[in-house]
């Protein structure tokens, strides 16, 4: 081992946030962890994530305990770093090259023991660039003059040299493999899961690519294996306050605490109205059904042609595809739709975004918001999928409903629903007839546009629904 142990600090997860609560610890004292290894599950206003430690060596010290609200710089977990092995690379190795979300900036963990740089300031250990999940290790910056390193532009994706200046080498963390043999899991989450509810993790058939075992496979296990008397641990229980008898205090944190807020703030500074109308749907299931007849390894969902029907709408009446930006008393409108949908999930209720959804074609923005959807219930999606959102979409009919005064998503300025297709006496060429009916609703930031404006989205939208062929060669 080598001097002192490294402390590394809670990074700067990004999107402004200030601090972040220890859901739970997935290392302990005296476990051996590798460059980038995630060490612990932590919960923000945004999401859950899981942190990865960039540096190798011996748990020293874990420095809050799971449910603790830790800040921004303060000090997480303490590393006994290794020396470095002869014949280690020679500086400047990296194991690949920086995988980063563009527009990500990931900051410099700083340290205690960090040494001066040329302008006497801290300087942190030149390790992994990684502070959340998906981050890998980067290649070396390029020096200045004078030996500092060239701050990356704004948004661009930073780099970082190997441990030590890259005098050790360093490897991709793997999972720990379970007692008897490794398995096909690549979440410490699923792991620690499993290993709560005592399931065998080899005796699994994953789900997943490869056969990889998936959160989703654990729960069925669970739940397959639960006695009627029995429940499952699935994570350190909430601490409540003394409530009376009777009462159950659940204290509002991390995502459920941000959701709460936003929407509060949604009813606090958005001056809401809604419209709303009953559409024939006959030629919506006509359409997904042919579609998918046409070409059923690509299916097409409702949701997916809704979501085309709102992007072609928002081009026509792009008042609704902005927000209000207070501060300079301006409206702000975007040439990009970002298109959110509502998802519930076993952490609650979150609204993924599909980026650029007005690159996309019906078949392509059900694929994407399949893929958020699993993955949101799979497990916690980084913040930067669940933001930047400029329109939402929401199929509240799964839930059995006809409609919703649904609450419009903070910034953005509308928010369309749609209830449940049923059968309704309709009247069809003079004559009375069953059809399936749904209701659409539009939630509108008065703010950004009157109630004509409002009125021609969502009667466009309905148009699509009742007669897709209107748009043919636009799907």
């Amino acid at each position: 081992m080598s001097g002192a142990p490294r402390v590394f600090a809670l990074p700067d997860l990004g999107e402004g946030l200030t601090d972040a609560e220890v859901v739970s610890w997935l290392v302990q004292v005296g476990d051996r962890v590798a460059v980038d290894q995630p060490v612990a599950e932590v919960e923000t206003a945004k999401a859950a994530v899981e942190v990865p430690c960039p540096f190798a060596g011996t748990v020293a010290e874990l420095h809050a305990e799971a449910g603790a609200v830790v800040a921004v710089g303060a000090p997480l977990i303490s590393i006994a770093e290794e020396e470095p092995a002869a014949g280690a690379s020679s500086p400047g190795h990296s194991p690949g090259p920086a995988f980063t979300e563009p527009g990500v900036v990931v900051p410099e963990a700083r340290t205690p023991d960090s040494g001066p740089d040329g302008n006497g300031a801290a300087r942190a250990p030149e390790g992994s660039g990684a502070v959340l999940v998906g981050y890998g290790t980067g290649a070396a910056a390029p020096r200045r003059p004078g030996g500092r390193r060239r701050r990356p532009a704004p948004g661009a994706a930073p780099s970082r040299g190997a441990p030590g200046g890259g005098a050790g080498t360093t490897e991709s963390p793997a999972p720990a493999p379970s007692s008897g043999g490794p398995v096909p899991v690549v979440s410490p989450l699923v792991r620690r899961l499993a290993r709560e509810n005592g399931v065998d993790l080899r005796a699994l058939a994953g789900s997943g690519g490869n056969g990889l075992v998936l959160r989703r496979d654990v729960e069925a296990a669970i739940a397959a294996a639960r006695s009627p008397s029995g429940s499952a641990a699935a994570g350190p229980a909430p601490a409540v306050s003394a409530a009376a008898p009777g009462e159950e205090r659940v204290p509002l944190r991390g995502a459920r605490a941000a959701m709460a807020e936003r929407l509060s703030r949604s009813r606090r500074e958005i001056p809401e109205a809604t419209v709303w109308v009953d559409a024939d749907a006959t030629g919506l299931v006509e359409l997904r059904r042919r579609l998918n007849a046409a070409a059923p390894d690509r299916p097409v969902s409702l949701l997916g042609l809704l979501a085309r029907f709102c992007v072609l709408g928002l081009s026509r009446f792009p008042e609704l595809n902005s927000s209000v930006d207070t501060e300079h008393a301006e409206l702000v409108r975007f040439s990009h739709v970002n298109l959110g949908f509502a998802a519930q999930t076993p952490r609650g209720l979150v609204v993924p975004v599909v980026r650029d959804a007005h690159r996309m074609s019906a078949r392509e923005l059900s694929a994407a918001i399949t893929e958020a959807s699993e993955a949101a219930r799979g497990g916690p999606l980084p913040p930067d999928r669940l933001s930047g959102g400029t329109f939402t979409v929401n199929n509240y009919g799964v839930f059995g409903v006809d409609g919703s005064a649904a609450i419009i998503n903070h910034p953005e300025a509308a928010i369309l629903g749609m209830g449940r297709i049923v059968q309704r006496p309709w009247v069809v060429g003079g004559e009375l007839a069953a059809r399936p009916v749904t209701e659409l609703t539009l939630a509108f930031d008065h703010r950004v546009c009157d109630g004509a404006t409002a009125g021609g989205f969502l009667r466009f939208v309905a148009d699509c629904v009742e007669d897709p062929a209107l748009l043919l060669g636009d799907l």
